[in-house]
């Protein structure tokens, strides 16, 4: 799980060096801000999730508060994202959408 987060933080990373080149120092933090706004939260859920299945404690609740958790969470800081700085709206959802197929890319690194 945590090579998903990995592969998140990495693809924000190198997104934001490439919209640096292209949108300056504005777009690169907002594809980091948009990025950031889902790894942080499931880098969180990922710990809270690995540490109830240590314990032993994981079921489907544990997984669907924690994925509502984090949910919640992304939203939050987008809309503080959005109020706190003038983001660049491409590069915001640029940064969210590396994030979110960080997933997908994980999955063809798999196989």
């Amino acid at each position: 799980m945590y090579k998903v987060v990995l592969l998140q933080f990495a693809g924000v990373l190198a997104a934001a060096g490439l919209a640096s080149i292209w949108l300056g120092q504005r777009g690169a933090l907002s594809v980091l801000l948009g990025g950031m706004a889902y790894a942080i939260p499931n880098l969180f859920f990922v710990t809270r999730l690995s540490a109830s299945a240590a314990r032993k404690r994981a079921n489907a609740a544990t997984f669907f508060v924690g994925e509502l958790i984090k949910i919640l969470a992304t939203i939050v800081l987008l809309v503080a994202a959005q109020r706190l700085y003038p983001v660049h709206w491409v590069a915001l959802l640029v940064g969210l959408f590396v994030a979110l197929k960080a997933n997908l890319f994980a999955l063809l690194l798999k196989n």
